[in-house]
């Protein structure tokens, strides 16, 4: 275990270069004036773009400029804003409050989507299988930002049950609406691969035996079955992390929560390259970590995969 976790910590590394030059040189050549409209309509003084440009070497090749921020970044500084604002500090006050409404969404998705998946997967064709089939067809197909401004309207304007945008304070029971809203398609997925999953293994040998031995069936479903299904969904749940809190952009926005998402927003309308680069390498590195944290898992839940 100990080498495959080293062999797949340097495996990052290559990957973590690739993406984030990929991000890096998408974001930083777009064409046209990178100052404009940052100084108003006068235009910014020959000082302040000569102090920027030095900043981020602006004069020099592509390479150039992403070594000189790679060598930043591998101290702590992920540079300032043309506002002349930490992007560090940014992220340090939006971040965590992202972090709050994806765990929570995840939360949701494990809770009644993996529930979901294991009761019609146990007991297939009947009408709770059936229910749980469309009410998952209803919310993949229905965007999130629709899902969003209905919950919104009804618990929140109409009937008075929650809060229409959440407080700063970003209370638990404050983001049990929005966290269901941005992982309601995540959730229905969940549910139906889990469904599948169960239903599959459930005619498996090993289930066969384990019945014909006379064990409890809540021994058989929860020791023998439930452990190899959940696979699949670990994979989903896991690499969602990463997907929720890129993705919690239109939630961010109908709750009005400061969170990443909306500073990426606000950073593509008033061209802050710097700090569109700097969240979305942040969001890089949840996706890397979650995906070898789902990958030692998979041992922990099959005893047949074995890592050397």
């Amino acid at each position: 275990m100990g080498r495959y976790l080293l062999r797949r910590l340097l495996q990052l590394v290559p990957v973590f270069i690739g993406t984030t030059f990929l991000i890096y040189w998408l974001v930083w050549s777009v064409p046209g004036d990178p100052f404009a409209g940052k100084c108003g309509d006068r235009g910014c003084p020959p000082n302040y773009r000569a102090m920027m440009t030095e900043k981020y070497n602006l004069d020099e090749s592509i390479w150039v400029q992403y070594a000189s921020y790679m060598k930043n970044l591998l101290q702590g500084d992920f540079g300032i804003t043309f506002g002349g604002r930490e992007i560090s500090d940014i992220i340090a006050t939006s971040y965590p409050n992202t972090l709050k409404l994806a765990v929570v969404a995840l939360a949701i998705e494990a809770v009644i989507g993996l529930g979901a998946g294991i009761l019609t997967g146990l007991r297939r064709n009947g009408f709770l299988d059936n229910l749980v089939l469309v009410s998952t067809l209803f919310l993949i197909a229905l965007p999130v930002f629709v899902i969003g401004f209905v919950l919104q309207w009804l618990l929140g304007v109409k009937w008075g049950i929650i809060n229409p945008t959440v407080s700063n304070e970003m209370r638990f029971s404050e983001l049990i609406v929005p966290g269901f809203v941005l992982g309601s398609a995540s959730m229905a997925y969940i549910a139906r691969v889990a469904r599948t999953s169960i239903a599959e293994n459930r005619r498996a040998d090993y289930v066969r035996t384990a019945i014909a031995k006379g064990l409890p069936m809540r021994r058989v479903v929860g020791v023998h079955l439930l452990r190899n299904s959940l696979i699949p969904v670990v994979t989903l749940l896991g690499t969602d992390l990463g997907a929720l809190m890129g993705g919690a952009i239109v939630t961010e926005g109908i709750f009005g929560i400061n969170g990443i998402g909306r500073q990426v927003l606000r950073s593509i309308v008033t061209k802050e390259s710097a700090t569109v680069v700097g969240i979305v390498v942040v969001l890089v590195l949840v996706y890397l970590i979650m995906n070898l944290v789902v990958d030692l898992l998979y041992a922990a839940l099959d005893p047949r995969i074995r890592y050397e």
